[in-house]
This record gives C-alpha cells, structure tokens and sequence, in this order.
C-alpha cells in the first residue's frame, strides 16, 4: 500500500475514533473529552492542520448521533456545534503550526491553544446564555471542563507521540 494510501486510512481512522468514543462511551466527559483532545493533537502532530479537518466535525457529530440514537437529543448542542468546530481547528491549528512546523515548545503551544479554545468556547456559551439561548448548565461544560480535558487530551497525545506509539494506530 502506498504511503499516501496508508495516510489517508489513519486519518479516517481517526476520524473514527474521533466519532465513536462520544458515540459509544457517552460520559464521562472527563474520560472522552481527554480521549477526544488527545485524537486532535495526535492527528495535527502527525498530518497537520489541513488532513486534520474532517476530524474536527467528528466528536460532536457523534454527541449528536448519540443523542439522537439513545436520546436525549438536545437542540443546545446544534447551537454550539459551529462554536465547538471553531475552538477544535484553533487547537488543532497551534499545535501544528506552532509546534509541528515552528518546533516551538510544545507546552507553551498546548497552553496558548488550549487557552484560546476553551475561552471561545466559553465566551460563545456565556453570549448564548446571556441572551437565554441556552441553559446555563453549557458555562461549565464550555469552560474549565475544556481546560481540564484539552489539558489531559495534549499530555497523553504529546506521551503518545514522544514515545513512537502512533504506528501502533496505524491501520
């Protein structure tokens, strides 16, 4: 199999993952935020910004199949959905451009994109709230759940990828 053939299956793989474990596990968000980040920053480590797209729509789209499968399926979420792609590409987007091309410290590049994501996050959500769109149950979940879960998804991504165990993801 050719080497781009065999790029393009671990991105889908990825992809996979990336919808699955929201879709299959469900909670606790802990546990598949973490999960979730790390496929991020493992995939923009490995590809880049640009093959790491389809992968940003992955994890949400799974809450929502969830949500529509095993109910209970919340309108909230779609509201949040283009606010969540944002905050998951400008994640994906420092840690390949600051760490993958710039060689940058990568704790200093996982802090700024971890920074800058959760507060987009939450900022969208606290907007929303304020104009009672949405409950204010989405503050803590597109808050310091976002810090604690990108945190812990870029420490085993960065382990991960430290310790050559991405071609065991291979496909």
């Amino acid at each position: 199999m050719s080497e781009y053939m065999h790029g393009n299956l671990q991105v889908y793989t990825y992809f996979f993952i990336g919808f699955l474990v929201p879709f299959t596990l469900g909670h606790p968000q802990l546990l598949v935020g973490s999960i979730v980040n790390m496929v991020l920053i493992l995939s923009a480590l490995q590809f880049g910004f640009k093959k790491t797209l389809p992968l940003l729509f992955a994890p949400s789209l799974g809450v929502l199949a969830r949500g529509l499968v095993f109910g209970p399926f919340t309108p909230f979420l779609v509201m949040m959905l283009p606010f969540i792609w944002i905050g998951n590409a400008v994640l994906v987007l420092a840690v390949s451009k600051f760490y993958g091309v710039r060689k940058s410290n990568y704790w200093i590049t996982l802090g700024v994109g971890v920074s800058v994501k959760s507060g987009f996050l939450f900022s969208s959500a606290y907007a929303l709230v304020s104009l009672s769109i949405l409950p204010s149950l989405f503050l803590a979940t597109m808050g310091l759940d976002q810090v604690v879960t990108a945190i812990i998804g870029g420490i085993a991504a960065f382990g991960v990828y430290k310790a050559g165990l991405m071609k065991f993801l291979r496909v």
